[in-house]
């Protein structure tokens, strides 16, 4: 389970009798949290095999927004990052967005998603989009960003201030190895396999450290292009199922976090394991990686910037102990009790 969908599942168990408003989805693919409770989807959900090709249909997305019709209530509590904000509320409800990120697409990393000559082709829907996303910005009662980072982002493309609440990473689920923890035996990434992720820099960073191995995890429309690229030392492994993917961390001897984010969970569950990182410097990592003490930065996204800092924490000693303890400042009852008093604070608004 991936960081936005245990946000929601969260959500759902410290609201247990509360339907869930979705533009789209499969409940069969969720977790029961999320499934066992009343749906109210879009009009969109009528789209055959819609799950195969959902990303083509961006442009209907905001007027499919209109036609998801929230029951009565207190609180609207959306978490969104493109549509569900735009969700409409009924009369004498507040609304609180848990926002993971203002439209990345639209507004900031439009030739990172779509390359440049589609990007270009494609302003006149990024700039409709851009517009539409800031007016229904508007419905929100309080904003509640993922870092600073992101809430820096809402302050320049709505106009709106926010609090910080970071996601929840799994302390329970993502543990050290028992018993003594050994050296890893190879580096690891777990990432979507798309272009911003920058997951191309470390497989050619490795091209120059013949002697240690990477590991990826992961999938996406870069996958063949990093396959021709991989030197022997590298393996790509698909996508592994949350058990593999935590004794993957627990085994490696760090983990690597090229590309910039809005926060990131994946790097709170290699510390969880007691796994320093390597984080490009810029974006949520800044926030959760405790330079010197959980892991370290590269300042370029470059392949020299990249490879100098992995041989630097080779060459570093960690401590698995205290890297778990600076993960454990994120877990689940911290972000519980904070999420509470946003709800608090947002029904008591006049």
């Amino acid at each position: 389970m991936r960081g936005g969908e245990r946000v929601l599942e969260l959500h759902c168990e410290a609201f247990p009798e509360a339907p869930l408003a979705v533009l789209f989805g499969e409940p069969e693919r969720v977790s029961a949290a999320i499934r066992n409770r009343p749906l109210v989807t879009s009009q969109m959900q009528r789209i055959p095999g819609l799950l195969r090709y959902y990303r083509y249909l961006l442009p209907l997305m905001p007027s499919a927004s209109r036609t998801v019709r929230v029951p009565p209530g207190d609180l609207l509590l959306t978490t969104s990052h493109c549509v569900a904000k735009a969700f409409r509320k009924t009369p004498g409800m507040r609304h609180l967005c848990y926002c993971f990120t203002p439209m990345r697409y639209a507004w900031l990393f439009s030739r990172e998603y779509l390359g440049p000559v589609r990007a270009r082709l494609a302003e006149p829907l990024l700039a409709y989009l851009r517009h539409w996303d800031r007016k229904t910005s508007a419905g929100v009662d309080r904003f509640v960003a993922i870092s600073h980072h992101v809430q820096d982002r809402i302050s320049r493309f709505y106009g709106r201030e926010s609090d910080v609440v970071y996601p929840p990473v799994d302390t329970d689920a993502f543990t050290p190895m028992p018993g003594v923890l050994r050296d890893g035996s190879y580096d690891l990434i777990v990432s979507a396999l798309v272009p911003y992720k920058r997951v191309d820099l470390a497989v050619e960073a490795y091209r120059r450290l013949p002697g240690r191995t990477l590991k990826i995890v992961g999938a996406g429309t870069e996958t063949a292009h990093l396959r021709a690229l991989a030197g022997d030392n590298v393996e790509l492994l698909g996508w592994r199922s949350d058990d593999e993917v935590r004794e993957l961390y627990r085994n490696c001897s760090m983990l690597l976090f090229p590309g910039e984010e809005d926060f990131g969970i994946v790097p709170l569950e290699a510390m969880a394991c007691g796994r320093p990182v390597v984080a490009f410097r810029r974006g949520g990592a800044t926030e959760t990686v405790a330079e010197n003490v959980s892991g370290l930065f590269f300042d370029e996204q470059s392949v020299e910037s990249l490879a100098e800092a992995i041989a630097r924490a080779a060459d570093a000693t960690w401590n698995p102990g205290d890297i778990r303890a600076h993960a454990e400042k994120f877990g689940v009852r911290r972000f519980l009790a904070q999420m509470a008093e946003c709800v608090e604070r947002t029904l008591e608004q006049k």
